[in-house]
C-alpha cells in the first residue's frame, strides 16, 4: 500500500481512471492497528487495484473534505469521484471489508 503523503498527490491520485482503494488512518488508532493485521490478505486478493493510505493527522483537509468521520475508513474513487465509502464502524474486521470490496468492485 503506498502512502499519500499531501493533499496535491491524493487528488492527483483518485484521478485515476481504474478504481483506486484509499485507507484513512491514524498511528494512534487501535482500530488502525487491528486493520493493518488482515489487512494484507486483502490487498492480495484485490492487488488488481491500486490501494494507497493517507494519515488523517498528516493531511486532515483530505479526510474532512472526503468526510471522514471515523478511522480507518476505505474509500474508493474513479476520475476524482467517490464512489464508496466504508465507515469505520464497518471496517473492524475482514469480513466486513470484504464484503464491502465485493459489493463495490465485484
Amino acid at each position: 500500500m503506498k502512502q499519500i503523503q499531501t493533499k496535491d498527490a491524493f487528488y492527483k491520485t483518485i484521478h485515476s481512471e481504474k478504481p483506486v482503494v484509499v485507507k484513512i488512518f491514524a498511528d494512534w488508532c487501535p482500530d488502525c492497528k487491528r486493520m493493518d493485521m488482515f489487512i494484507g490478505d486483502i490487498l492480495e486478493e484485490y492487488r488488481q487495484y491500486e490501494w494507497y493510505e493517507v494519515n488523517s493527522d498528516e493531511i486532515p483537509d483530505v479526510a474532512e473534505e472526503q468526510e471522514v468521520m471515523g478511522i480507518p475508513s476505505i474509500l474508493i474513487f474513479q476520475n476524482g469521484e467517490k464512489l464508496a465509502h466504508q465507515h469505520s464502524a464497518f471496517t473492524k474486521t475482514p469480513e466486513q471489508v470484504r464484503e464491502f470490496l465485493q459489493q463495490q468492485l465485484g
